[in-house]
């Protein structure tokens, strides 16, 4: 388990947040961690669940970010499905 720093912007929001998470976790909980400085802010919360996108293609919900080929720093995409 280690800290890791990804770059963050939720669809419809203008904002890219630098958000630490942990290497080990999902990517549910990745876009959890990504929605928590947006949702009910900035764009409205829904009751669809949020996927995570990294260079255009949809990462799996279980994947990590070790599993994906994240590096820290890169740009995760989170919006609703």
């Amino acid at each position: 388990m280690a800290l890791f720093p990804v770059q963050g912007i939720f669809e419809d929001d203008f904002v890219v947040v630098l958000v630490p998470i942990d290497d080990t976790d999902p990517m549910t909980v990745v876009a959890e961690k990504i929605a928590h400085h947006v949702v009910d802010r900035r764009v409205p919360p829904q009751e669809r669940p949020m996927r995570v996108r990294h260079q255009g293609q949809f990462l799996p919900p279980e994947a990590t970010v070790v599993d994906a080929g994240v590096a820290p720093l890169d740009v995760l995409e989170v919006l609703y499905s």
